[in-house]
């Protein structure tokens, strides 16, 4: 999906599905990408977990994986779809 949207440096690209299967890939892609943001949801654990997978698994450069924003948007406590899509 990532590649058939053609991100340039006005795009901001956020993953929300919190499933490593679908989310990785689509990061993977999107850092690869001209977006001027990359970044994904899921608390702060999550976010060093899906650090070490990338870094691990996928052998995504340090670079790369500093370009990644997780959690991402502000951290204001959120729990609920419409608090997080507030903090995005």
């Amino acid at each position: 999906l990532i590649q058939s949207l053609v991100p340039d440096a006005r795009t901001a690209i956020i993953a929300l599905s919190h499933d490593p299967k679908l989310d990785d890939l689509a990061l993977i892609d999107a850092l690869q990408s001209e977006a001027f943001y990359v970044g994904a949801i899921g608390s702060r654990r999550n976010s060093a977990q899906r650090h070490e997978r990338l870094r691990t698994h996928f052998d995504l450069s340090e670079t790369a994986l500093q370009a990644l924003h997780g959690p991402a948007g502000l951290y204001i406590g959120s729990r609920t779809p419409a608090e997080i899509a507030l903090s995005i």
